[in-house]
């Protein structure tokens, strides 16, 4: 049995006995070891830092694997928003997001340190690195990840170990759906959304009669994506002729490409992000799919799913091509600005979507640790339910009590056909009102769970 273990059951054991003050008493002046003694007043919760004057975080990110990108980006957003909360650099967004109570002065006056792991866009790599955060590390929160299977399976054991869990770039509508979790939170938009954000600006730049082929990445976040897609396009008149499953990091999509080519489709849909992305497309076009007339009408390609960082990696077969995505650096509110602005200082170059959301997850955590007064984290859970906040890019912004999901505006954009730069490379075609993309609590079934675990 863990030391951690005992400690939770002598908690539990004691508190049925009486109050926290006889309690401790009676171990001073009983048989444990008095590593035992100390650790059972610092241990009240896991990443509790007792008289400690640092709290750490755990920042878990694709550093290698398809997704690998996107991870990086996302580990120079956190450690940006270290040095924010830590009173270093010009602050970013603390500056602009309102309500906020983040002072400068670490979280709860204590210092933000912390740990970082490889999630390898894998699920069990994922959860292994986070369990070593929570055990050997003692981080409060744990955050990241760029992969909706990784954030289903480490939301799921921070449900477990009682540690919040701030999920990073995830997309799949089962995060906040079926798989929901109370101790699991989720700024980025999700599959339903970009589906309802994109369906209208294809109906009025491709027409309603259109053929749909689709290719998915095989895991849950493909899954509700196409689901989302399928049932959008529809229901604007489009036929789905296909949809074929394709394995995350296959590299070669040759042999899923070439089928569509006589399948009497005259739109390719494609499911991927990160590296699976930029090769499906870059191969898709040299297939010679943009060049070819279906139906007599043009042949299209739609990227649901788009980042700057993946039309940065596809070049010249990004350009022209529509998608959704939850934030973009062009952006002229205070908020996007804000973080532009400390972003580039530090880094040179202008912040991708997924370091946005990574940000403005890691204050959000430490501001709603100040709003509880406490780490204790069923307090801090509380504080983040139904919090409405602006000045972080997208508008005003729901966290929704009953399934942590955000609400905010979302971005269709397409490629850039001249783009003034490497970073220049995505055009916003539409900025959609967070109404068009709302949607029932109840839609993607799923239970929170308990407070206190």
């Amino acid at each position: 049995m863990s030391e951690t273990k005992i400690i939770k059951d002598v908690s539990r054991r004691t508190i049925l006995k009486g109050s926290a003050a006889t309690t401790g008493a009676a171990l001073i002046g009983g048989t444990f070891p008095m590593h035992f003694i100390k650790n059972a007043h610092a241990q009240t919760f896991p990443g509790d830092p007792g008289s400690s004057g640092s709290i750490k975080l755990g920042f878990n990110v694709p550093q290698t694997g398809p997704y690998a990108d996107e991870g990086a980006d996302e580990l120079r957003a956190y450690q940006l928003a270290v040095k924010h909360l830590n009173g270093e650099g010009d602050g970013g967004m603390m500056n602009t997001m309102k309500p906020l109570q983040l002072k400068g002065n670490g979280i709860l006056g204590k210092k933000v340190e912390f740990v970082t792991g490889d999630t390898q866009t894998k699920s069990d790599a994922a959860r292994a690195s986070a369990k070593r955060m929570i055990e050997k590390d003692n981080v409060a929160m744990i955050t990241g990840g760029s992969s909706s299977g990784v954030a289903v399976a480490v939301q799921g054991l921070c449900q477990e170990m009682g540690v919040i869990f701030m999920a990073g770039l995830t997309h799949s509508n089962d995060t906040t759906g079926k798989d929901k979790k109370r101790y699991g939170f989720r700024h980025f938009f999700n599959a339903y959304m970009s589906g309802q954000a994109i369906a209208p600006v294809l109906l009025d730049e491709y027409g309603a009669e259109r053929r749909a082929y689709h290719l998915t990445a095989d895991y849950t976040w493909g899954w509700t994506q196409e689901e989302s897609i399928k049932a959008a396009t529809e229901n604007i008149g489009w036929e789905t002729v296909n949809t074929v499953r394709t394995p995350v990091g296959a590299g070669d999509f040759s042999q899923y490409i070439t089928p569509v080519l006589n399948s009497g489709a005259d739109v390719l849909i494609l499911n991927h992000y990160g590296k699976d992305m930029v090769n499906s497309l870059t191969q898709a076009v040299q297939f010679g799919l943009r060049d070819k007339q279906v139906n007599g009408k043009n042949f299209e390609i739609v990227v649901p799913l788009y980042s700057r960082l993946m039309a940065q990696g596809a070049g010249d077969a990004a350009k022209g091509i529509l998608g959704t995505t939850n934030w973009h650096w062009s952006l002229q509110d205070a908020g996007s600005q804000a973080f532009v602005k400390s972003f580039g200082q530090e880094y040179g170059f202008p912040p991708s979507q997924a370091a946005h959301t990574c940000y403005v997850q890691t204050l959000l955590y430490a501001n709603a640790c100040e709003m509880a007064g406490t780490f204790a984290p069923w307090e801090v859970i509380k504080q983040l339910e139904g919090f409405e906040f602006d000045g972080a890019g997208n508008g005003p912004t729901l966290y929704r009590a009953e399934d942590h999901q955000c609400f905010k505006d979302v971005l269709v954009v397409r490629g850039k056909q001249e783009p003034s730069s490497n970073f220049d490379l995505l055009e916003v075609v539409k900025e959609v009102p967070r109404a068009q993309v709302e949607y029932p609590a109840d839609m993607f079934g799923g239970e929170l769970g308990p407070y206190k675990v």
